[in-house]
């Protein structure tokens, strides 16, 4: 009785909390259109809803509705679920880094005024661009530490994509309970850490579900794109024997609009063609 009593709360605050941001939203477009031409109004008003209003309502909502929950998935800066995690690599970035270059990915640009200027030519022009930087997601209270692609074509826009964040191998008895997934800092470059995983593979252009900003369309199995990278590692035999972890607890089998079994495939990193 009582946890329902504390759900039926929670609920009616997030109702609340969407019924302010309704009116926030259509205060600020009646105030701009005294102002400014119709137009310009609502290119304001979606503006500042889709990039100030919505991320801080629904980061808001979530955290009273995921309060105590271990997450299966990342962060958008937003406060959205973003990827599910659905990997675990181990080994050095040094290891990392050739095995996916012996797989034929390349390592993506960091996010920066440069990298997204080129990235937005790219995507506009369909035109290559094989080190395209990635949005940043957060794991472990901080943005992914490297991530790798391999494009479909000749073009940014489809792609096949997976963000890895670095932690201590010390983790590694923890995987799956509440501890693995608080806040860690960055192991030591040259450790022997877990690489925490998510990929998916991007098809095209969308917008973000509820705060409508323009993003990359994703396809929404990503037990599908775990299996592919696994298969691509495998076929240059750079990792080892896998493992399969469950990745959360108490969360349902669908994250944000993905569809995922909720597992984490975790293998070890090996020279190139040591593994049996």
């Amino acid at each position: 009785m009582e946890r329902w009593l504390i759900r039926f709360f929670q609920r009616m605050l997030v109702v609340a909390l969407g019924v302010l941001t309704v009116w926030l939203i259509v205060y600020v477009f009646r105030f701009v259109d005294r102002h400014l031409p119709s137009v310009l109004a609502l290119v304001f008003s979606y503006t500042v809803a889709a990039y100030l209003i919505l991320p801080r309502s629904v980061h808001l909502g979530l955290a009273i509705l995921h309060r105590k929950r271990v997450p299966s998935y990342t962060m958008t800066g937003d406060g959205l679920p973003g990827d599910p995690v659905n990997l675990v690599l181990v080994g050095t970035l040094t290891q990392l880094r050739a095995a996916f270059a012996a797989a034929g990915w390349s390592e993506a640009d960091r996010l920066n005024l440069t990298s997204t200027w080129r990235m937005v030519k790219a995507f506009l022009f369909n035109s290559p661009y094989p080190h395209a930087p990635f949005s940043t997601l957060y794991l472990f209270g901080r943005g992914q530490d490297i991530g790798f692609q391999k494009c479909l074509g000749n073009s940014p826009r489809r792609r096949h994509h997976v963000r890895f964040w670095a932690l201590s191998a010390a983790h590694e008895t923890s995987l799956g309970k509440a501890r693995f997934w608080r806040s860690a800092k960055p192991p030591l470059s040259d450790a022997r850490v877990l690489w925490v995983g998510a990929g998916t593979k991007d098809t095209g252009f969308s917008l973000t579900r509820l705060t409508f900003k323009i993003t990359h369309a994703t396809d929404s199995d990503t037990n599908v794109e775990r299996d592919f990278i696994i298969a691509e590692l495998n076929s240059c035999r750079v990792i080892g024997e896998t493992i399969s972890y469950r990745s959360g607890q108490r969360l349902p089998a669908h994250v944000n609009h993905y569809l995922t079994d909720g597992e984490v495939t975790m293998a070890a990193l090996v020279a190139e063609g040591t593994a049996r």
